[in-house]
């Protein structure tokens, strides 16, 4: 199977180094998409809503793909995936927690509130790479993402 076209990945994640590695891993596993990133859940709303500086399209595209922290300030992962489910013209992008966090009751908790996928953030740059790796083969390759406009494929 090949990659489909690029799709915009949007990182939101507060940790600057982390944005970096994850940057670097998504190079190193060939995964040539778009990567966007902000800083918080406040952000990340803006940009899905396209408010504020975000507010071009052209600079602020629909992502395929969301990587998502739950501790960042603000406001968290936590309640900004409430937002995004909870909105109609948002819930169909994929949300896939990446964090540090290893309480079950936050991956119990992101389940419910309808998240994708739940990750640990591998504590090496190889383990990283190897994550993602994989959701490059398992978004851009396997799955059928709806588009923009709600078709899929």
């Amino acid at each position: 199977m090949t990659t489909r076209n690029a799709v915009t990945i949007l990182i939101a994640d507060d940790d600057a180094e982390d944005i970096l590695l994850a940057r670097d891993a998504l190079a190193e596993a060939r995964l040539a998409n778009d990567l966007r990133v902000v800083s918080d859940g406040q952000e990340l709303l803006d940009y899905l809503r396209r408010e504020g500086r975000f507010s071009d399209p052209a600079t602020a595209p629909r992502p395929g793909l969301i990587l998502l922290d739950l501790n960042m300030p603000k406001m968290d992962g936590r309640t900004a995936l409430r937002e995004i489910k909870g909105d109609a013209s948002l819930r169909q992008i994929p949300v896939v927690i990446l964090t540090t966090s290893q309480a079950d009751e936050d991956i119990v908790a992101s389940y419910d509130l309808g998240v994708n996928s739940y990750i640990r953030k591998p504590v090496s740059f190889a383990g990283l790479v190897e994550v993602m790796q994989s959701l490059k083969r398992y978004w851009f390759e396997i799955v059928e993402l709806p588009h923009a406009d709600g078709r899929h494929g």
